[in-house]
């Protein structure tokens, strides 16, 4: 998954708010926790505090005396976690758990909970229970204190603990996946969406679809009218480019029927006349294919397989002067693909071609390559090739040798084409000695 997806960043935050949410879970769950320990202790503690008060009686001397001790074993252990104690005035009756210690609650009589310290240092959670014994008249006041260390209570926290994080743990994945699964589906429109406007990139549909939910469906609409208005605005270049090309064609026609008609009584002046008409003609032939490129359109564009192509060029090329006597070689995998129409990509192709027929000595090659995600075809001849210096030279309808026949606008026709559908072309030194001309793109 990339770094910018969408799916990602939704999923990342999902993740985190259910970490929060079941973070502050946990949180409320410990202190409701605490909160129910302390009121179930208080409320034992508030038990035994009676019973205790029921079993208390005082000495002739005022000091206070039971007559049977709570069961719990925990009186009699020392620093057992567990203490009782009862005060009248001075005189002091505590259980064996406190041992040499007393509970120091200063004067707090009410009924309620308090915290103090135990005997050993620790937390304890404490019960008062105020008593009044004696004929009337003659009542003493006592108080009867029963307290528990709070280990006890954490010892029970630790064991909730224990079972509530990998229960939270366990209920964050099992959200975290219904998240991911909800968000993947929310996200199917934007999938659809995705392969239609494929669809229309590679040319097998004109428009989107318009049944999509309605968060959706505007952004569709504006795509469709964005597809539409650049319809509209190919027509019309291409119609432009193609009324002026086709308009130029009977100027043209009269100035090479006026060059040959000058050309006995003064031949400079018809030469000079035929270059400016071969000159516009191949604009004219330059205009026309940047037409048959537009009329493809940016947004919808298909690809083509390059072998069959090449072989049928080849096959055409055979019958022109020169192209019988040539050894033509193709060997372009059968998968190879073009990112452009089939005859974007014969312009290209026929023109490299057709240069490589009319300087190759014997041989002409064409070869493809698929390597790692960059895709390749080239054209080598073994005909006399070109320095190093005018390969760099090249320019777009420039003729770099008058010794053949043509405009010079083949090559610039064909770099045109090639560039509309993301290839690159290049020139170099064939292995076999001639000129080697390279198509590169980028694989899908």
């Amino acid at each position: 998954m990339r770094r910018h997806s969408l799916r990602l960043r939704l999923g990342l935050a999902a993740a985190a708010l259910i970490a929060l949410a079941l973070a502050l879970a946990g949180i409320g769950l410990t202190i409701i926790l605490d909160r129910v320990l302390d009121a179930r202790t208080a409320d034992a503690l508030d038990r035994t505090a009676k019973l205790i008060a029921g079993r208390v009686s005082l000495a002739p001397d005022g000091k206070p005396t039971l007559s049977r001790e709570p069961p719990d074993s925990r009186f009699a252990t020392p620093y057992g976690g567990l203490y009782w104690q009862v005060e009248a005035g001075s005189h002091v009756l505590r259980s064996r758990s406190l041992w040499d210690k007393s509970l120091d609650l200063g004067q707090a009589d009410a009924n309620g909970t308090v915290d103090t310290t135990g005997p050993d240092g620790g937390r304890l959670i404490a019960v008062v229970q105020p008593l009044t014994i004696g004929p009337g008249g003659a009542e003493t006041n006592l108080r009867v204190i029963v307290a528990e260390d709070r280990r006890n209570l954490a010892a029970s926290r630790t064991t909730f603990l224990r079972l509530l994080v990998p229960a939270l743990v366990a209920l964050f994945v099992v959200l975290a996946l219904a998240m991911a699964l909800f968000v993947r589906r929310a996200l199917a429109p934007f999938r659809v969406l995705q392969a239609d406007l494929l669809a229309v990139h590679a040319g097998t549909r004109t428009r989107l679809p318009e049944d999509f939910p309605d968060e959706v469906r505007p952004l569709v609409h504006d795509l469709n009218r964005l597809l539409d208005a650049q319809e509209r605005a190919l027509i019309r270049a291409r119609d432009a480019a193609t009324d002026m090309a086709h308009g130029l064609k009977t100027p043209l026609a009269v100035l090479d029927a006026l060059a040959r008609r000058t050309g006995p009584a003064d031949p400079a002046l018809s030469a000079e006349i035929a270059e400016q008409a071969r000159a516009m003609g191949g604009q004219v032939e330059r205009a026309l294919a940047r037409a048959r490129i537009a009329a493809s359109g940016d947004l919808r564009r298909r690809s083509c397989r390059v072998a069959p192509v090449a072989k049928r060029l080849v096959a055409t090329l055979r019958r022109l002067p020169e192209g019988d006597s040539l050894d033509w070689v193709v060997s372009v995998p059968e998968p190879l693909a073009y990112p452009g129409e089939e005859g974007e990509l014969m312009e290209v192709l026929g023109n490299l071609l057709d240069n490589a027929r009319k300087w190759a000595h014997r041989r002409v090659r064409i070869t493809g390559a698929m390597d790692a995600g960059r895709l390749s075809l080239a054209v080598d001849d073994d005909g006399p090739g070109m320095s190093a210096a005018a390969i760099a030279g090249i320019g777009r309808g420039q003729r770099w040798d008058e010794t053949r026949p043509g405009t010079g606008f083949g090559i610039a026709i064909a770099r045109d084409v090639a560039e509309a559908a993301g290839a690159q072309l290049a020139f170099g030194r064939s292995e076999m000695g001639g000129l080697r001309a390279e198509l590169k793109w980028p694989g899908g």
